[in-house]
């Protein structure tokens, strides 16, 4: 990882430049290269590789699949998503759920939209709408593992919420732990007129990924857009109406 002083820049980059994978049962953006959709000159922001905006439509998908050496979260907006993995761990994630996968030395998991099937309830027919993240971890070939934590309550203050952080200062102040000393994502719920104000960090990445914001010094922002800042923060974000914000603070970048 490098840690050298970088030169100050603010990117905007709005949500109809994300690349798209568009299926029968999924509709996802993604804001860095993904899959089929490679791009050298996008391949992540600090230590963030991927900020991808899901729409899975109900009795649908991703099948089992494997991963490796990368933290992993996943934020609920809308919906549930059942998450299953190999280390034995099942759960439904919904609005307001923490979750943090480290895939480690090597892990399987699976992700669904249909949490009938753990309740035993009728089918529902809503799509789940999440935004999932990966991180590079600090070390190779850990023990994989899982946390979640129900945080709703924290985010009713309005303020900018610590959700999932390897960083000292955030011990026992974070919802859950990720395996990276050097990043933290801060999740805040606005109400219009609520304002946050960025930390400062050599590399900031601001997703928006409900509602519409106004950014201090660009102006609006609206769902989808996301601005990768670079040795520059302090910025305020004020709703400009019902909204969620997902902040990534690094204090590294990926070595190129």
């Amino acid at each position: 990882m490098n840690t050298t002083v970088q030169q100050p820049r603010i990117d905007v980059r709005r949500s109809g430049e994300r690349s798209g994978t568009k299926i029968d049962w999924l509709d996802s953006k993604h804001s860095f290269s993904f899959g089929g959709h490679y791009d050298p000159d996008n391949t992540h922001h600090g230590l963030l590789l991927v900020n991808n905006d899901d729409i899975v439509r109900p009795g649908s998908g991703f099948e089992t699949h494997p991963h490796r050496d990368m933290e992993i979260v996943t934020w609920v907006l809308q919906g549930s998503l059942v998450h299953q993995d190999s280390t034995g761990h099942s759960g439904v994630i919904y609005p307001g759920l923490a979750q943090r996968m480290s895939a480690g030395s090597g892990i399987l998991h699976s992700e669904k939209n249909d949490s009938w099937r753990l309740s035993g309830a009728e089918a529902h027919t809503d799509p789940v709408h999440f935004v999932q993240m990966w991180v590079l971890p600090d070390e190779g070939g850990i023990t994989p593992g899982y946390e979640q934590l129900e945080i709703d309550d924290a985010l009713l203050s309005g303020g900018l919420i610590p959700v999932a952080s390897g960083m000292d200062r955030h011990d026992g102040e974070s919802a859950i732990r990720i395996r990276n000393r050097h990043a933290a994502l801060h999740v805040a719920r606005l109400q219009p007129g609520q304002s946050v104000e960025l930390p400062q960090a050599p590399f900031l990445h601001l997703f928006v990924p409900r509602g519409s914001v106004a950014l201090e010094g660009v102006g609006p922002l609206e769902a989808g857009d996301a601005v990768r800042f670079t040795a520059v923060g302090g910025q305020r974000v004020t709703a400009v109406e019902p909204a969620e914000i997902l902040v990534w603070e690094m204090h590294a970048t990926i070595a190129r």
